[in-house]
């Protein structure tokens, strides 16, 4: 093969990522800067692109991690002494290992001290010993809501899944980016549930691949990040739409026109045809991922950090005052008003 015809066959190749870089649809923040000026183009106005509200990391982990309570050190090699499974549960905690626990392993360890102590109160006789092992049982049950929080939302893996530095979450995904995230989410929703109700007959064998998989991903980060400038564009071409309805009518006596024409266009083309689909998708993958997460958190609101609490309401709660997810709702349905008046004002309103 000659270089000549080399080269021609080489240009469609390299051609492909030069069109793809040039489309503004095919990425979350150019898709709705370029939607904005497209509104304002059929409207024969002038575009206004406002900053996204910010957003802000989810709070250090120093300012997360909750102290956990400890049993009296004199208490525990009291019953380390003890020839129950507890005196092996208590030698685990006192061993050099034991000491630097991760916080899920903080809570397995919990969890099992509850139970060894169970266990080993009818075989007790001394009197000293059972007022021991009840006191210990009652001081690890009352903690356990810390040990709980810790090895959720005090991991070091979370950050990762919030982090805001990956950018927007895919306008065309290959598959679902967040299904197993979700479940995820919904199975360690579920378990915390239970150890929070007193049922201790809970595996926790599973949370350690979801903290792995929160290290490696960071969909919900993408998520904010998408929900940030999809209200903030969809308010400024909200804004464009309120202004020409307050001014001059689109159409005369209702009655359809040239500019009416391009402007309906517009609105099946790109609004129909390319934004609400990404709405769609990041009101699915919301669902998904960000409702059982908030509900992670909001079963654990009685020992909530006040930092992480004023985060979690702005950008976990759906429901807060200053959810963002409910300014989206409020975006989304403010902006799709504002089509249906327009287009109204030529007998075109969608749904009609």
């Amino acid at each position: 093969m000659t270089g000549r015809c080399l080269a021609l066959r080489l240009v469609p190749l390299l051609l492909i990522p030069v069109l793809s870089a040039c489309n503004p649809f095919s990425e979350a923040r150019p898709m709705m800067d370029e939607y904005v000026e497209r509104v304002a183009r059929v409207l024969e106005t002038e575009p206004e692109l406002s900053s996204p509200e910010p957003a802000e990391q989810i709070p250090r982990r120093r300012d997360r991690v909750l102290t956990m309570p400890e049993l009296d050190i004199g208490m525990l090699d009291f019953l380390s002494l003890y020839g129950c499974e507890l005196q092996y549960v208590v030698g685990e905690k006192n061993s050099v290992m034991g000491r630097v626990m991760q916080p899920l392993n903080r809570l397995r360890y919990e969890v099992r001290f509850i139970e060894a102590a169970r266990d080993c109160l009818p075989e007790v006789e001394e009197e000293r010993l059972e007022e021991a092992l009840l006191k210990a049982i009652e001081s690890k049950r009352e903690s356990l809501p810390v040990a709980v929080w810790n090895a959720t939302w005090g991991v070091e893996e979370v950050e990762t899944l919030f982090t805001l530095a990956k950018g927007y979450y895919p306008v065309a995904p290959e598959g679902d980016p967040v299904s197993d995230l979700a479940l995820d989410a919904h199975q360690l929703s579920a378990a915390m549930a239970r150890l929070l109700g007193g049922n201790l007959d809970v595996s926790l064998d599973f949370a350690g691949n979801v903290h792995q998989r929160w290290q490696a991903e960071y969909r919900a980060g993408q998520l904010i990040n998408s929900a940030r400038v999809l209200s903030a564009r969809l308010d400024d071409a909200t804004g464009l739409l309120q202004e020409r309805l307050e001014g001059r009518p689109l159409c005369l006596n209702g009655k359809p026109n040239n500019q009416s024409d391009i402007v309906q266009n517009m609105f099946f083309n790109i609004y129909i045809g390319e934004i609400q689909p990404y709405m769609g998708e990041i009101r699915r993958a919301r669902s998904a991922l960000i409702e059982p997460l908030a509900k992670l958190a909001e079963m654990q609101e009685e020992v909530m950090p006040g930092s992480f609490r004023t985060w979690y309401r702005h950008h976990l709660s759906l429901s807060a005052p200053e959810s963002l997810w409910l300014e989206l709702d409020q975006a989304m349905a403010n902006h799709t008003r504002a089509w249906q008046d327009l287009l109204g004002q030529c007998g075109l309103r969608p749904g009609a």
